[in-house]
């Protein structure tokens, strides 16, 4: 393990030189505290702990308090947020910590096992588990959906996109406004004589892998040549980190296109092009248009190994991997029916099954089983004005069969 590393999983490290911790002060400092989150009673912010946080306890009014720490995506950050805050009124005594670094990190800190939990929107692949010291489970934690946003000047709401052409334009093939293809999906606009920049995530990214999962499955090209993936090789166009990078970029870059979830465009005021569905319908991004999506691809979800089938109280069955299988092959891409938008997704938390990998107590265990209950049932109720689908029934009831498994040295956690 490298010297960063180190570092990262004891930031009150004793070699810290005296500059170095007066500079992490002053950045600390100057960023407002709604970025940081809970602190700890020592006073150093908990996104700048990464040691276990189940191992940081600490006295509170009411007695031992307890930190969850998660990482990853920024897909479902402005949720995950938002349930941080609302959390401390339903049990106060356990603080929700969590950062948004990108799928590609969570995964990276939960295989490492410096987080409580992970959060990614792309599955664990085969490799990834290989390289885990646990059994892991997947819990879908929202459904959410990925747009193009774009700023062409004298441009608003309008704009007229298919998958191909969209795949052609990330790959470099479609270089300008105008080009006829555009032109003739977009009779109704005046679009420019301008050369138009793409801009990518340039870290390891869940809604880089959801965008480019999308022009796999609609453009034969570029699943042979650039294919699907948290990371792939751009050819060209700028590169911007986290969800939160992309947006802002695209926003002061005039003639730009890039990719990020709904929630993102909808807060920043972005522009956003309504794509061709399977039916061949322009859908525009919205949350009626991601929930028929995910209405209409969840029951198709049941092919392949691992399956587990779960009956609603309302009688409809959903097909999905039990939460220890793979779910490489879930996807609610290009849903048929036609109101569905084309890019939707699951985001998932990801949990070691046998808790005890990652954990240091039963209390701790057991404290993030029932704020990951909490978060699949009422913390729903927050999805919906941040542009997120609530769960379905179905999926909830499949998550508490999930949580229903996990284990502290062979006790289970959650009843």
């Amino acid at each position: 393990m490298d010297t960063k590393a180190k570092q990262r999983k004891n930031p009150i490290n004793d070699t810290l030189t005296t500059v170095a911790a007066a500079s992490i002060v002053a950045i600390m400092l100057m960023m407002p505290l709604s970025y940081f989150g809970v602190t700890t009673g020592q006073g150093i912010n908990a996104y700048g702990q990464i040691t276990p946080p189940s191992q940081l306890q600490e006295g509170g009014a009411g007695g031992q308090a307890i930190t969850i720490n998660g990482a990853g995506a920024t897909f479902p950050f402005p949720l995950i947020d938002t349930w941080r805050v609302e959390y401390q009124s339903v049990n106060p005594s356990v603080n929700i910590n969590y950062q948004s670094i990108g799928s590609g990190g969570g995964v990276r800190q939960f295989t490492e096992r410096t987080v409580d939990f992970g959060a990614s929107d792309a599955p664990l692949t085969e490799e990834e588990v290989q390289g885990l010291p646990s059994t892991p489970v997947h819990i879908p934690e929202t459904i959410g959906s990925v747009v193009a946003a774009y700023n062409i000047p004298g441009i608003d709401k309008g704009l007229k996109l298919t998958g191909p052409v969209l795949a052609d334009i990330f790959a470099g093939k479609i270089t300008r406004w105008d080009d006829p293809r555009i032109i003739e999906l977009n009779s109704g606009l005046s679009l420019p004589s301008a050369d138009i920049v793409t801009i990518h995530r340039s870290d390891g990214s869940g809604t880089t892998f959801i965008w480019t999962s999308y022009l796999s499955q609609v453009s034969p090209e570029w699943n042979q040549t650039v294919g699907a993936g948290k990371s792939v090789q751009w050819t060209v166009g700028l590169g911007a980190s986290g969800n939160e990078g992309v947006s802002n970029t695209i926003l002061s870059t005039p003639n730009s296109i890039g990719y990020v979830e709904l929630t993102y465009a909808l807060t920043t005021g972005m522009d956003y092009a309504s794509l061709m569905n399977s039916a061949g319908n322009f859908i525009e991004p919205t949350l009626s248009s991601t929930q028929a999506a995910a209405q209409n691809a969840i029951i198709m979800n049941g092919t392949g190994t691992g399956t587990n089938t779960t009956t609603t109280t309302s009688g409809s069955a959903i097909s999905l991997p039990s939460g220890d299988q793979s779910w490489t092959h879930v996807s609610l891409l290009d849903a048929p029916g036609a109101d569905s938008y084309p890019i939707a997704s699951f985001s998932y938390l990801l949990l070691y099954k046998e808790l005890s990998t990652n954990i240091d107590s039963i209390e701790n265990a057991q404290a993030l089983a029932q704020f990951v209950n909490w978060a699949i049932t009422d913390g729903q109720q927050f999805a919906s004005p941040l542009h997120y689908v609530p769960l379905p029934d179905s999926v909830v009831q499949h998550n508490q069969q999930t949580l229903r498994s996990l284990t502290f040295n062979g006790q289970p956690v959650f009843q």
